[in-house]
């Protein structure tokens, strides 16, 4: 199936050009791997290089490259994720996201807990936006 007909929500509710990279992405994928998980993960990774998951949507990352190991690899495997969090990006960016987000007790987190509690942050918010 065309990835335009596969969208995710939370790429639905992002930039035009954030769509372009996942369908064309994905489609590429489907090409070489077939139809199925192996084409969604090869195109989130895709996507992880230039965007990063903020609340419900994607945004353009100031720096591209790989967001977490999983997106650094040539070939995605099912694995732990950052869930599009970019676990690369600074401490003080992270911090400045999760302030944006609302996120409770980030003055004392670790960059470690803030990519985490970004990430749950982010749940929270692509569920409500579902509902």
């Amino acid at each position: 199936m065309p990835g335009r007909e596969e969208l995710p929500s939370t790429i639905a509710r992002s930039s035009k050009k954030a769509q372009r990279t996942w369908i064309k992405a994905h489609d590429s994928a489907v090409q070489t791997y077939g139809e199925g998980q192996r084409s969604h993960r090869t195109a989130f990774a895709a996507l992880k290089h230039s965007f990063e998951k903020v609340g419900d949507h994607w945004e353009p990352k100031e720096q591209k490259g790989p967001s977490d190991k999983q997106a650094a690899r040539s070939t995605p495997k099912q694995g732990k994720t950052a869930g599009g969090v970019d676990a690369n990006a600074s401490k003080q960016h992270l911090y400045d996201l999760a302030k944006r987000l609302d996120v409770p007790g980030r003055s004392t987190m670790t960059k470690q807990e803030l990519v985490e509690a970004i990430g749950k942050a982010n749940n929270r918010k692509t569920a409500k936006a579902r509902s």
